[in-house]
């Protein structure tokens, strides 16, 4: 439904002309030439002023309140945006609040789709990355089922295998129950002053069996501080460096080398795990830290893992009110970035850890 301002204006504008007109024919021997002109003026500046008064204040807000409501019947919020502008007039402010709801709205359909898409996403990653584990240990079993299990070599070999599917599967499970955890809040930080390069020492020694079946070498950087005391949750500190070097190894090169680095500001330390490895494509660099998120899902299915490992370093580190950032170039290498937080009062001595191997 839509006014005319035009059509108002002029029966409004008419009906005061007649009336003026009708009261000045009431004068003794008033003359049709009068008549006329009051006519006239009464009825072109009535129209004029209500013209613009209907048009300005009131039929054109009605007009737009109409037009917002109709979209949004249509569900259709696209091109509905809140007006900035401020007015005295109580329509306005009645239609700038159609306005901001109509817009509210949108962002939460918008977020409802995201979120929709989202959870179709997840239960498809979940129902893939379960299934790789529990059919390969089902076929196992059932080999040895069918007779399989007469022949002592294929029987541990197969049970083997069967243990090794469920041993991922295990994996899976525990890293999903504690990410949903963590975004659910449950999981409390243990803030606590330790030593970030001896915690990062430990890592690389529980680490480097891994690196020496791909010949891949663990160094600190040559400028790395040989003591670095934060303020953080130790364990899950440790759960960030184990994922971020176990991946650079994961997908580093044969022979090649993993490095870390702390590098201290004014109140933080900076950490920088990177590797030479295979790199990451620039158009997944903003996805890389999803759920079950893998780059090219048949080339990184064979390296194993959960798919989960830098989604739970997210979500550590966003925890420590820190970000993680990511630099990679295809076939040259990746570096992954983060700061903690210095324990107060503490000044970080500078000398460097001493690294023979560092290249």
């Amino acid at each position: 439904m839509h006014f005319n301002a035009r059509l108002v204006s002029f029966l409004l504008a008419l009906s005061v002309a007649v009336v003026t007109t009708a009261f000045i024919s009431l004068v003794k021997d008033a003359h049709w030439v009068v008549l006329f002109v009051a006519f006239a003026i009464s009825f072109s500046s009535a129209f004029i002023l209500f013209y613009f008064a209907l048009e300005l204040l009131v039929l054109s807000e009605i007009n737009e309140a109409y037009s917002v409501l109709a979209k949004m019947k249509k569900k259709d919020f696209k091109l509905i945006q809140k007006r900035q502008n401020s007015t005295l007039s109580p329509i306005k402010k009645l239609n700038q609040e159609i306005y901001a709801y109509a817009s509210k709205k949108q962002q939460e359909i918008d977020y409802l789709k995201q979120l929709a898409a989202y959870r179709r996403e997840f239960l498809a990653d979940v129902s893939h990355e379960l299934k790789t584990p529990i059919f390969a240990a089902q076929g196992f079993i059932h080999t040895l089922l069918d007779g399989a299990v007469d022949d002592v070599d294929v029987r541990d070999k197969f049970l083997n295998k069967a243990a090794k599917s469920l041993d991922g599967l295990n994996v899976l499970v525990q890293d999903l129950f504690t990410l949903s955890q963590m975004e659910a809040g449950m999981i409390k930080m243990n803030f606590r002053v330790f030593d970030l390069a001896q915690l990062s020492r430990e890592v690389f020694e529980q680490l480097e069996q891994e690196a020496q079946k791909k010949d891949i070498q663990l160094h600190f950087h040559a400028t790395s501080l040989e003591k670095a005391l934060i303020e953080a949750d130790p364990a899950h500190i440790k759960r960030v460096m184990i994922n971020l070097i176990e991946n650079a190894i994961k997908y580093g090169k044969s022979g090649g080398q993993v490095w870390l680095a702390l590098h201290e500001t004014e109140k933080n330390i900076v950490v920088k795990v990177e590797d030479d490895g295979i790199g990451i494509p620039e158009e997944h660099l903003d996805r890389i830290f999803e759920r079950f998120y893998r780059v090219e899902k048949s080339r990184t299915k064979t390296k194993g893992g959960s798919g989960l490992g830098l989604a739970i370093v997210k979500h550590i580190l966003e925890a420590h009110d820190s970000k993680i950032s990511v630099s990679s170039e295809v076939n040259t290498g990746t570096t992954f970035k983060f700061k903690l937080r210095k324990a107060a009062n503490f000044i970080i001595a500078a000398e460097p850890v001493q690294d023979s191997n560092y290249l």
